[in-house]
């Protein structure tokens, strides 16, 4: 099947056998019967599959991390209350005190402090490479030895959607037995294939794309299944991070609207990424399909489409900035991405605030850097928004 028949019937359309109801049905359960002393304890042991307790396994939850691990290419998939929460037991999962991570920069606000500031008080240490350096491998292995035991990277890179080459990345990390993880919430799927590239694990934030209407909040991981019995069976169920059954009937429910989405949003943002190009009080446009993106070739080569976020500089810096945000009417002034609404926000004080001053310079992200998550509206709607708020700003 193609990918737009497989998102909505892949894994076969979800039919409860009781009802016939061409829904998923939520579980919202947290515990579940044994047929008999001896089932349950076969079900501990191993011996059967089946359900327990919800934060070990839940039918809804099952049916998502199935269509997600079908979907991104992979063997298994992992559900989990948030993509933090996916993102941290990952690294536990993989990493011992002593062990270290190579991460890439600039990367989301919130990975960042867990790296900078949590990570390391359980003893591992993370080296950093910005996303454009690992298109050379000279400028990588330097930091890699024999407690290195993950490579995280996020491509696009938020916010300034720097590109990581994924196939070079994949290629260093095999000569070093290393697994490579890379955060898909900007690209999805749909624009990008990082597992058929050699990734060993797709992290996601699945409020973003996946769910497409800012109600749900959750994460998925997706891997060979070695690597999940690792992450979820080994760790998440201690950590306690699981997802709710409600919200992952939501982002079922979101995936099958995603292909039309995405498509929307990859088209109006490369139109809002060319206006903006154009644009005399605009001095710069970061946008992954755009011929003047420092990585464009690289995008070509592991992406499908541009996905539905740009980021810009404003003339004026923060100040003018901030004007030009307090004068748009129709695009909303938000932190998180992904929506069917267009999403605004100044990184700088918001998403990433988490970053000194020192280190969004050192990062490169700018102090007057702007990102938008564009949504599905009319896109000419959205461009004389913009229009109105930059002469209103500039005038």
């Amino acid at each position: 099947m193609r990918i737009n028949t497989t998102i909505v019937h892949g894994k076969g359309m979800t039919i409860d056998p009781v009802s016939r109801a061409i829904a998923p049905p939520i579980h919202m359960a947290a515990v579940f019967s044994f047929k008999s002393a001896e089932h349950g304890a076969k079900l501990f042991t191993g011996e059967e599959e089946g359900y327990i307790y919800t934060r070990l396994s839940n039918p809804t939850l099952k049916i998502l991390e199935e269509k997600m691990a079908l979907l991104e290419g992979g063997e298994a998939g992992a559900a989990f209350a948030s993509g933090m929460a996916a993102i941290s037991t990952t690294i536990l999962a993989l990493c011992n005190s002593g062990d270290n991570i190579i991460a890439s920069a600039p990367i989301y606000g919130g990975t960042f402090a867990l790296l900078s500031k949590l990570i390391p008080k359980w003893g591992i240490d993370v080296r950093w490479a910005k996303a454009s350096e690992f298109v050379r491998e000279i400028e990588v292995k330097h930091l890699i030895d024999e407690k290195t035991k993950l490579i995280l990277t996020e491509t696009p890179a938020n916010p300034t959607l720097d590109i990581v080459d994924l196939e070079e990345t994949t290629k260093l990390a095999s000569k070093n037995n290393i697994p490579v993880a890379v955060d898909q919430t900007f690209a999805t799927f749909y624009f990008q294939k990082p597992i058929e590239l050699g990734v060993d694990i797709s992290i996601y934030s699945t409020t973003k794309f996946i769910g497409g209407h800012s109600d749900a909040i959750g994460g998925v991981v997706v891997s060979s299944k070695e690597l999940i019995e690792k992450i979820k069976d080994e760790t998440l169920v201690d950590l306690g991070g699981v997802m709710s059954p409600f919200n992952a009937f939501l982002f079922l429910r979101g995936l099958e609207t995603l292909a039309v989405r995405m498509e929307r949003h990859n088209s109006n943002a490369k139109k809002i990424a060319q206006y903006l190009e154009e644009h005399p009080k605009i001095e710069k446009v970061y946008y992954p399909y755009l011929e003047s993106h420092p990585q464009y070739k690289v995008a070509k080569k592991q992406m499908s489409g541009g996905s539905g976020l740009v980021a810009f500089i404003i003339k004026g810096g923060r100040e003018k900035g901030k004007e030009f945000l307090n004068n748009l009417k129709l695009m909303v002034v938000a932190v998180s991405l992904g929506a069917v609404s267009t999403l605004i926000e100044h990184p700088a004080s918001m998403t990433h605030s988490t970053y000194s001053p020192e280190e969004l310079e050192k990062t490169g992200i700018p102090e007057g850097l702007i990102r938008i998550s564009v949504g599905i509206e009319d896109v000419e709607d959205l461009i004389e928004d913009m229009d109105q708020a930059l002469n209103k700003t500039f005038s």
